[in-house]
């Protein structure tokens, strides 16, 4: 499978949508209406990402959830290390 190269910034958005759906999703979140606007604020960032008017790949935000989510596991095993 081809894996497409996403702008920064999408996979940033992306990354911290991510972020904020993981803290959400834990038993008993804490600060939850500022989680949930979080994520409310990035996903709508990648919804309305201008990548997505000239990229129409099946599967498209599949892999930037993918990619999110790797660059997320590098960051949490870089902290573990340090």
């Amino acid at each position: 499978m081809e894996r497409t190269t996403y702008p920064l910034d999408l996979l940033i958005a992306q990354t911290r949508a991510t972020a904020a759906y993981q803290a959400l999703a834990v038993p008993r979140p804490v600060h939850t209406a500022a989680l949930r606007r979080a994520l409310l604020r990035w996903e709508t960032v990648v919804h309305y990402h201008p990548y997505w008017t000239t990229s129409r790949s099946a599967g498209g935000r599949a892999d930037l959830r993918l990619a999110a989510r790797a660059e997320l596991a590098r960051h949490e095993r870089r902290e573990t290390a340090a």
